[in-house]
């Protein structure tokens, strides 16, 4: 199938997205991937430091459930409630995620779900830079950078925005891999592992921009495309009275 990107919608954002601060890959951004339900918790991270165009930074940890989990929630990310019970609970990590959110932004794909979790757990983090505006600070995990709402506004017409489907599409699948074979646990190297999809995901945002064939993406720019349509709408036509 081929793929055709869209015409990039610069001229179109509103003038608050359009000065420049600075490009995405000067500060670090964050990629993570939980495995776990709220009901249950989080029972692995996987965390991608991504700076300068590069993975500088892994992390994964199995985390003990709050409760014992069904056969088909172990099935599903491979983690029995056995193997969880003599980890720390997730709740004791408050100190690494929010040292994340205050050093740059996160970004998972489809993050919503990372969002939630987190929010479970601790509503808000200590404020932190609002990499949106220059120079103030916000009391939130978000915004987020969404590697499945930037792709599927990029590309529409692909049936699916799956992580796994999205990496086979455009040929990613060998440099998965080969991070994987560097930074995730040995019995930890496919899909529904935290680690290995949060290297998933750091290689669709590091894919983008040599799709987009622009030198100069800004993290303003990757957080406001991130929004839903709707929150996109919102904000064009809030900053529109503006302008």
């Amino acid at each position: 199938m081929e793929l055709v990107f869209l015409e990039f919608a610069w001229a179109n954002l509103p003038r608050m997205f359009r000065w420049y601060v600075m490009r995405w890959t000067e500060i670090p951004i964050h990629v993570i991937d939980f495995e776990g339900a709220r009901s249950y918790g989080v029972v692995e991270f996987g965390v991608v430091t991504l700076f300068n165009g590069d993975v500088v930074e892994t992390d994964t940890r199995v985390c003990r459930a709050a409760r014992p989990m069904e056969p088909r929630e172990e099935n599903f990310h491979g983690i029995a409630y056995s193997n969880t019970r003599d980890q720390a609970p997730f709740s004791d990590y408050f100190e690494k995620f929010s040292g994340l959110r205050n050093s740059g932004n996160l970004a998972a794909h489809h993050a919503v779900v990372e969002n939630n979790l987190l929010k479970s757990v601790w509503p808000y983090p200590p404020f932190s830079p609002d990499f949106r505006h220059s120079g103030k600070s916000i009391a939130d995990w978000g915004p987020w950078i969404d590697t499945r709402i930037l792709y599927s506004l990029f590309f529409p017409q692909m049936e699916s925005h799956k992580l796994s489907d999205l990496l086979k599409t455009f040929k990613l699948e060998e440099q998965l891999q080969e991070l994987a074979g560097k930074h995730c646990p040995s019995r930890r190297k496919n899909y529904h592992c935290a680690l290995f999809d949060a290297l998933g995901a750091a290689v669709l945002l590091l894919n983008l921009e040599r799709l987009a064939e622009i030198k100069s993406i800004t993290a303003e720019w990757l957080i406001f495309n991130s929004l839903s349509s709707k929150r996109r709408r919102d904000t064009s036509s809030q900053q529109d009275l503006f302008e």
